[in-house]
């Protein structure tokens, strides 16, 4: 069942639209207190967001960069606001959709469903990292190269996740540090180069060496 978080003040609307999309098959999440917003949002951990911008203590455009600067959770910003520029701001601050009120219903739920099944294909696309004949699986923690496979642990993951994203840049061992201690994976410079080492002689398991270059002084780089 999918999660849908509904951010809006209007105790009728609010309970209208929970009550709505209830019957379709949803589950629907409602905070009951909005100074703490953001957090909730990301503990929630759900699929979606109906996010209104006139909102007390923080608006909807502060919420949306808020929650955009740690995830890519599909926000709809539903809003009696009808202009132009509050599309444009709105999208620019990375929502993915924008319905004004009064809506319709079924148009509402049309859009949430196609915005859903993009983001669950993107989830998916997502999930498989490529890099010459190299392949991470994100879902699995594997590493796989013509037919051989390895499973790598979490901050092995994370470092080739975060390498193959970043390919032909050199990464310093300092982002490195910054970038997993961000993602709840404390590593100092000691623990840094052995799980490097470990990484390095897992790929070499499955036929790929010298993927992982140190440019002295500067970091690591996939060429």
């Amino acid at each position: 069942m999918e999660k849908i978080i509904i951010v809006e003040d209007d105790k009728i609307i609010r309970e209208e639209l929970q009550s709505f999309l209830g019957r379709y098959g949803y589950e629907v999440v409602v905070p009951r207190e909005l100074e703490n917003i953001v957090e909730f949002i990301l503990k929630e951990n759900s699929d979606l967001v109906l996010l209104d911008i006139n909102l007390p203590i923080y608006d909807g455009y502060y919420i949306c960069r808020e929650i955009r600067k740690k995830s890519e959770v599909p926000i709809i910003i539903v809003t009696s606001r009808d202009s132009d520029m509050d599309e444009l701001m709105s999208m620019n601050l990375g929502a993915d959709d924008f319905v004004t009120k009064p809506y319709n219903t079924q148009i509402l739920l049309a859009r949430i469903a196609a915005l859903l099944k993009r983001s669950n294909n993107k989830t998916t696309s997502n999930n498989i990292l490529n890099y010459k004949n190299l392949q991470l699986n994100l879902s699995n923690a594997k590493i796989t190269c013509n037919n051989k496979e390895a499973e790598l642990t979490k901050n092995e993951v994370k470092i080739l996740s975060y390498l193959m994203n970043h390919q032909g840049q050199i990464v310093s061992r300092d982002l490195l540090m910054e970038y997993l201690w961000s993602t709840d994976y404390f590593v100092d410079d000691s623990t840094l180069t052995v799980n490097i080492t470990r990484l390095r002689k897992k790929l070499e398991e499955i036929g790929i060496e010298n993927v992982i270059e140190t440019r002295r002084g500067l970091g690591y780089i996939m060429p």
